[in-house]
């Protein structure tokens, strides 16, 4: 629809008024609720006009697959979903963001007061027409939603519409792994993505550090109740999501398999649950086959010694009998092929190719060699001449498609067949290759994976007479190859069967006989004339029996499907050949002709009667067409493939004898592969029609179709294979495949060879019943085995198309589908084959890739599904019905004592897993700064040896230094602050202290300003600046912290002062009750009467907070001594004095980066060059350019700047070189980071900037180093060491090194002993710099004594004191040397114990699974996991078009079953920058988690995995 084309209203009302007559009404439904979901972007002409109707002629294929229409059938599916019903559950559907797909009418239940971004204008219009639909939808029985939440779910945000009408719910058949699940309280956090969400650029929002409302480290839980809203399930009722999660978790608390078996595994190896078979399964009790042998080849005195001799015959003899007639695209005779044109067009076409294409000496073809044919689907005369040239001429033809693009579906698996023969020749039509794809230069294209071709014309004009004396060589026929037919196999490879001479001539002898062919009959073909029985019949027995043909194309087909009747009436055919689908079509045009007469058919040939849904085709033709004169016993079945040809036929019946019965079989039986009448439920029977007797001369058996081809019992299925002289004889240069399909010996119970004539597999399922009659019940390419059990593909696709009864218009086949009907796919495919539906994809008409013919082009359909680039409009995945042979959930062990896992450990030979860093003792340390034991102490001896030696230099985002600090400026400054502190704060000694600092010029200050309190003994809070642009979701932090730290007063620039005071921080928090603002810009020059000293070392310094990944707010106390000590440690570690530079690229607020940024250089004395990470925004060269200017040997940077070079300078990197830009002095980049170490980013970071000499590099012994752990032992906390490229290895890098005086030990969180080095474990430390406790508002001392000074359980006997770190690690014993002389311990982080998922027992780390996740799809920008009660939400960032949100759902449900053996819950789909990131570069998983479940997200999609 255009704009200003039509109206919403009015396109809505029109139609309306067009569907009307198709849909069935439901009562109580409002009939705009009940139109399909157009949920792709319309064709113009689709809907609009009557002149649709032209466009709908043009499209290929019909509205459905008429191949499995079966009235019967329809009934079944439709009972068996009735039954289902009396059953059903409420569901939650899918939700889509309303711009997602441009008009959904369906889709547009959503208020208007709570518009979005995302409205579109039309949604005002539609409203009040749909508030009355939907109010009256919500109360309707059949509605989806369930009665309890229907009041929240219509009041939510625009962002997840109502979706769809009504899903009839599967039923809870669903893994045991969630029953019994508990739902949590959860607090409601505030906005996180307030500014972010409206974004719809790729670029990232500022990063922000919030910590959800209330909760911090140390408060009483209590504090935080009033921000639960709860219902009876402690589910807030505002959430649209939570209600859905709560559906999705109702669901699946009712499993519908039995339970796992309590007992106890060792928990080292997986157990996967392997199912047990049904001992009710039905098996096979007959006795075993013995092979069936058709007719003898009866022995007709004049049948030709080859096919090229036949043609001779009547091309000298016959010469004006008609051979073959091709039809124009109406439908009429265009022309008329003789037997002598045919003759001496194929004569000059085999001189052509041997003589006239080379010289005489090279000639391009010889004998033997192989040719492409590609001729168009309606030109079988030109195809005909060329078949017939090449035999005559001895060359070996291929018939192909016509390639119309570059890519075709298959084609780059067509142009592998042609390399292989060694194709370099094709014969095509002067037309034809007109209208094949050229370049620029007017060349024909090369096609994706094809050989370079030579294009050579055969019309006519072009061919060259051969001379009189010249003949061509027609030999009796032997085993020399005649042709190669292709065929796609079910993974989409292309194999080329090789026909012989002997078998073309045998099998046009065992067709004349069968089908009892008699010169000059006319049969009309509406097949494939370039393969399979239209070749066979139409072109080669054909010419044998001197028949005439009359051929109808396709394209005749799509605009009059009648014409073949039309031509069996005009010309009095005996014979046609014909599929399901041509029945079909006849059947729907029957209307425009009611005088034709089929009476003169003897033989109505249905070449898929192989599929046994062509009964019910069968059945209706004859019904309708019975009155037309055509007979019951004319209809003849047939089965055939590619490589055994033709397997059985039916043979005309005699006039009024009883037509063969037919095998009605139950579905459940077929799965377990035996014949089963059915009797018990009528819905899941199957009808299948015989295919006649076996071939004359041919001999047939079935086998097992999988291992030995042994053969069957009478009651079982089993692959057909027929011996005889008429099959193919090999896969063109394929020896190994052609061994097991061409020359397959049967054998018997005891693995004996029966007989030794060889069999050829015919890829067919099926049995011979009474009568040695053939029934085909399926094929090998569309088995799908499932838990041991065999479907066929077809009997699913004949389920799912009689789901919803579909009103069918002939010419316009327009179709109608109920949003509802979506939804009833998985209960009917269920109930009636009792296998589950992994995936239902809905896609737009004819968007799935088509074969030549119009079919449906599955292997490339199921790598478009696999690449995600499918496109589909809705899908439903249904994981947890399907998936059933999941690892068994891991249970802990019971009974065994932390001392006896320790003993156990000791016994094995395992060491306990420790490390340490060198011992402070033996260190040399002549240092003079040892005396001092306070830090300002140390500056006031700074002030006075070194008065004007440089500690920093603050550098703006042009890389020019903006402030710097000498010792005595900085000695000066502090004094200045400090007598303000006192002046002006009237602050006593101890009391607390924010200093807040913009982002620049004030950078420095937060250096001056924890100097200026320790001056004045007030203990400075380092508090992060709120945001200028984002007020709303930073200030409440600052308010937090200043609160929970009790801060006497802030101290702060003028700008910021501003900002604290404005009317948007009004807005954000209550800016009345602020503690005093002291201005830092303006200090008056008063001098400090005398320096604070603290009493003791043990006294407070500075209180440190930060927000964890988790979203936890923690204050944590750093004492004097603890300060002095780890400017110690770094200074040893790092060869720090006074001589050196460094360069600092890190955030200043908090944890390491605020030691670096503001202490270190004073304590040590060299110079720090700082640059602030905002500043990298604006000039991305601004590190490394200051690291090059300044030689700097040592520079420390967070992940998130290292990631901000890697993407911005990946490809500028020649631009750093013209600049001179010059690392090679760089000898270590030490990144901070409280994360796994990122080894892919440092490693793509170290490969681009290696030109400009990048080499990172320890300072103090060996390398970090690199080992490959198994991901499934560490799931159990195991720590396995594999080899590189070990299925499921996941490569970890040693965590830096460990500083001097730190003591490190793994330990099990649960019994807090320690554990051996093959174990993961926390991270606990022991150091002379540990924090002293968490800073807590009501001095909870239990839990800052479990973090700060915990003991070890048991195997400790000096009793040390440890700090707990949170983090996950293990400890490895290296070959290399440490500076001690020692072997090295390198220690190695997995991940924060806070973070981890403990899903179905075992320990998942997210960045793994978002590791994979980010690999599925180029689309996807970023992913983040976590969990909720017991279901693992996935939430990835889409940087492609809205268009491709639907393809990550399978591929993300793909890639985390296969390699973590997890179900998604729920996948979530949203806008690049949603993720929030703190200032580290981490992901805040919780925010996201709270986010989600407050419904702030406003994602593009979110489909719940049933």
């Amino acid at each position: 629809m255009t704009e200003g084309d039509i109206t919403q209203k009015g396109y809505e009302k029109k139609r309306a008024k067009l569907l009307a007559p198709y849909i069935p009404q439901t009562h109580g439904v409002d009939p705009a609720l009940q139109k399909e979901p157009r949920n792709q972007t319309p064709a113009p002409a689709a809907t609009s006009a009557p002149s649709s109707s032209k466009y709908h002629r043009a499209r290929s294929g019909g509205a459905r697959d008429e191949r499995y229409r079966s009235d019967i059938h329809t009934e079944a599916v439709q009972a068996a979903l009735a039954k289902h019903k009396e059953q059903k559950m409420a569901l939650p559907m899918p939700t889509k963001r309303r711009s997602t797909f441009v008009q959904s009418p369906a889709d547009a239940c959503t208020p208007p007061d709570t518009s979005s971004a995302s409205e579109d204008e039309g949604s005002l219009r539609r409203q009040a027409a749909l508030s009355a639909a939907l109010h009256q939808s919500l109360q309707n029985a059949e509605s989806w939603i369930n009665r309890s939440i229907q009041g929240s779910s219509t009041s939510s945000s625009a962002s997840s519409t109502l979706s769809h009408g009504e899903g009839k719910g599967t039923s809870g058949t669903l893994a045991d792994v969630f029953a019994n699940t508990r739902i949590e309280n959860f607090s409601v956090p505030p906005d996180v993505t307030a500014t972010t969400s409206s974004s719809s650029s790729s670029a990232r929002p500022a990063t922000i550090d919030i910590p959800p409302s209330g909760i911090v480290k140390g408060t009483h839980k209590g504090s935080n109740r009033s921000s639960l809203m709860d219902t009876a399930d402690g589910v807030p009722v505002s959430s649209r999501v939570s209600t859905k999660i709560q559906q999705l978790l109702n669901t699946l608390k009712r499993p519908k398999r039995p339970p796992l078996k309590e007992f106890f595994v060792d928990d080292f190896e997986e157990i996967v649950e392997v199912p047990q078979p049904d001992p009710n399964q039905p098996k096979p009790e007959g006795r075993q086959m013995t092979p069936v042998k058709g007719e003898p080849l009866g022995v007709v005195c004049n049948w030709p010694p080859a096919l090229e001799a036949a043609l001779q015959r009547w091309g000298t003899t016959q010469a004006k009998c008609p051979c073959l007639t091709a039809l124009d695209v109406t439908g009429k005779p265009v022309y008329t092929l003789t037997y002598g044109k045919l003759w001496s067009r194929s004569l000059k076409l085999a001189y052509t190719l041997l003589n006239k294409l080379g010289t005489k000496n090279e000639p391009v073809l010889k004998p033997g060699d192989r040719v492409a044919l590609v001729f168009p689907n309606n030109d079988p005369v030109m195809f005909m001449v060329a078949f017939y040239g090449c035999l005559l001429a001895e060359v070996i033809p291929v018939p192909i498609e016509v390639p119309l693009t570059r890519k075709d579906a298959g084609g780059q698996q067509i142009g592998f067949l042609l390399g292989s023969c060694g194709i370099t020749l094709a014969l095509t039509t002067e037309v034809c290759l007109k209208g094949l794809p050229k370049t620029q230069n007017g060349e024909i294209v090369q096609f994706k994976g094809w050989p370079r071709l030579k294009w050579v014309v055969t019309d006519s004009k072009y061919l060259s007479k051969s001379p009189k004396d010249w003949q061509p060589n027609i030999s009796t026929a032997g085993t020399e190859p005649a042709y190669i037919e292709y065929k796609t196999s079910k993974e989409g490879s292309v194999m080329g069967v090789t026909v012989s001479r002997i078998a073309m001539l045998s099998h046009c002898q065992a067709l004349s006989q069968a089908c009892n062919y008699s010169e000059g009959e006319t049969i009309v073909n509406v097949l494939d004339f370039k393969k399979d029985a239209g070749l066979w019949h139409g072109m080669l027995t054909n010419v044998m029996n001197k028949l005439h043909t009359l051929s109808v194309p396709y394209s005749v087909m799509k605009t009059c499907p009648l014409s073949w009747v039309q031509r069996v009436h005009t010309h009095k055919a005996k014979v046609a050949l014909v599929k399901c689908r041509d029945l079909h079509w006849a059947m729907m045009a029957h209307r425009d002709q009611r005088d034709v007469s089929l009476s003169s058919l003897r033989m109505l040939i249905v070449t898929d009667g192989a599929n046994p849904w062509s009964v019910s085709s069968c059945d209706a033709f004859l019904s309708l067409f019975q009155s037309h004169g055509l007979k019951p016993e004319a209809i003849c079945p047939c089965a055939t493939s590619p490589e055994a040809m033709t397997v059985a036929i039916r043979r005309p019946g005699v006039p009024g004898a009883p037509l063969p019965g037919r095998a009605i079989l139950s579905m459940s039986g077929l799965s377990y592969g035996v014949i089963r009448v059915n009797t018990e439920d009528k819905n899941s029977a199957l009808t299948v029609q015989d295919v006649g007797h076996v071939m004359p001369g041919g001999m047939m058996c079935i086998v097992k179709p999988d291992g030995s081809p042994q053969l069957c019992k009478t009651d079982e299925i089993g692959e057909i294979c027929v011996s005889s002289r008429t099959g193919g004889m090999l896969y063109y240069g394929l020896t190994g495949v052609t061994k097991n399909t061409f020359e397959v010996i049967p054998v018997n119970l005891a693995g004996s060879p029966v007989g030794d004539v060889p069999f050829v597999r015919s890829g067919l399922l099926g049995f011979v019943g009474p009568g040695s009659l053939v029934f085909v019940v399926g094929k090998i390419d569309g088995l799908l085995t499932v838990s041991g059990r065999r479907h066929n593909a077809d009997d699913i696709v004949a389920t799912g198309l009689a789901v919803e009864s579909i009103k069918t218009v002939y010419r316009g086949r327009l179709v109608v589908m109920k949003p509802s009907s979506f939804f009833n796919f998985c209960p009917a495919i269920d109930s009636i084959h009792q296998v589950g539906v992994y995936c239902l994809a809905l896609v737009p008409a004819n968007s799935l890739p088509k074969t030549p013919l119009g079919g449906i082009h599955i292997s490339q359909t199921k790598q478009h599904f696999l690449e995600g680039s499918l496109h589909p409009c809705n899908i439903l995945m249904c994981p947890h019905t399907c998936v059933t042979n999941l690892p068994k959930p891991r249970q802990k062990q019971p009974g065994v004592g932390p001392a006896s896992v320790m003993v156990g450990n000791l016994v094995a030979g395992k060491r306990i897993a420790q490390a340490a860093g060198r011992d402070l003792g033996q260190i040399e340390d002549n240092d003079l700064v040892r005396k001092h034991q306070f830090l300002t102490e140390v500056l006031q001896w700074r002030a006075q040896a070194t008065p004007d030696h440089m500690l920093f230099l603050l550098l703006n985002a042009k890389g020019t230094p903006v402030c710097t600090a000498t010792c005595l400026q900085l000695h000066k400054r502090a004094e200045r602050i400090a007598s303000v502190l006192y002046d002006k704060g009237h602050l006593n000694a101890g009391d607390n202290v924010a200093a807040l600092s913009s982002c620049l010029l004030a950078m420095g200050t937060s250096l001056l300003h924890s100097h200026g309190c320790l001056y004045a003994g007030c203990i400075p809070v380092t508090v992060r600046p709120p945001h200028a642009q984002n007020l709303t979701a930073t200030l409440p932090t600052v308010r937090m912290i200043v609160d929970v730290s009790k801060a006497a007063c802030i101290l702060t620039t003028q700008t910021l002062m501003r900002l604290l005071k404005s009317r948007e921080a009004a807005a954000a928090v209550d800016v009345k009750t602020w503690p005093t603002i002291i201005d830092t810009d303006d200090l008056p020059r008063k001098r400090l009467p005398q320096i604070y000293k603290p009493p003791t070392p043990e006294m407070l310094a500075y209180l440190d907070f930060s927000v964890s990944t988790t979203g936890m707010l923690t204050g944590v106390k750093m004492s004097h001594s603890a300060v002095n000590a780890l400017c110690r440690a770094i200074k040893l570690q790092c060869e720090l004095y006074s001589s050196r530079q460094i360069a600092i690229c890190l955030d200043p607020y908090c944890g390491l980066g605020f030691t670096l940024w503001c202490l270190c250089s004073v304590y040590s004395g060299h110079q720090s060059i700082l640059i602030p990470p905002m500043e990298l925004e604006s000039n991305l060269f601004l590190w490394l350019s200051t690291v090059s200017q300044y030689k700097i040997r040592d520079t420390f940077c967070s992940y998130s700047v290292m990631e901000l070079c890697t993407k911005g300078l990946g490809n500028q990197v020649e631009v750093l070189k013209a600049r001179g830009t010059n690392l090679s002095c760089v000898r270590t980049c030490v990144v901070v980071a409280e994360e796994r170490p990122r080894i892919s980013l440092t490693q793509s970071f170290s490969k681009l900037f290696k030109d400009i000499a990048i080499c990172l590099q320890g300072t103090s012994g060996p390398d970090p180093t690199t080992v490959y752990v198994d991901l499934k032992s560490l799931r159990h906390d195991r720590v396995r060491l594999v080899e590189r490229g070990a299925p499921q290895s996941l490569l970890l890098s040693e965590s830096g090194k460990i500083l001097p005086g730190v003591k490190v030990i793994i330990v099990n969180p649960e019994t807090k002993g320690p554990v051996g080095d093959s174990h993961l474990g926390e991270i606990w430390v022991n150091s002379p710099h540990t924090a002293s406790g968490y800073y807590t508002i009501y001095d909870n001392e239990s839990l800052q004594a479990d973090h700060f000074n915990t003991r070890l359980s048991f195997g400790d006997a000096a009793q040390t004191l440890w700090a707990r770190t949170g983090y996950l690690g293990f400890v490895r014993r290296t070959e290399l040397t440490a500076a001690s002389g020692d072997r090295h311990d390198a220690l190695y982080v997995v991940g924060a114990l806070d973070e981890t998922l403990e899903l179905r027992g075992l320990r998942y780390h997210p960045i793994d699974i978002e590791t994979s996740v980010s690999r599925t799809h180029r689309s996807i920008a970023e992913c983040a996991v976590f969990t909720w009660t017991n279901l693992l939400v996935v939430v990835v960032e889409l940087c492609g078009c809205e268009q491709e949100a639907l393809d990550l759902v399978p591929l993300v449900t793909n890639v985390v079953l296969e390699e973590h053996y997890l179900i998604v819950g729920v996948v979530v789909v949203v806008d690049p920058g949603v993720i929030p990131i703190n200032s580290r570069g981490e992901k805040q998983r919780m925010h996201l988690r709270d986010s989600f479940l407050a419904d702030q997200l406003d994602p593009i999609y979110v489909a719940y995995n049933m």
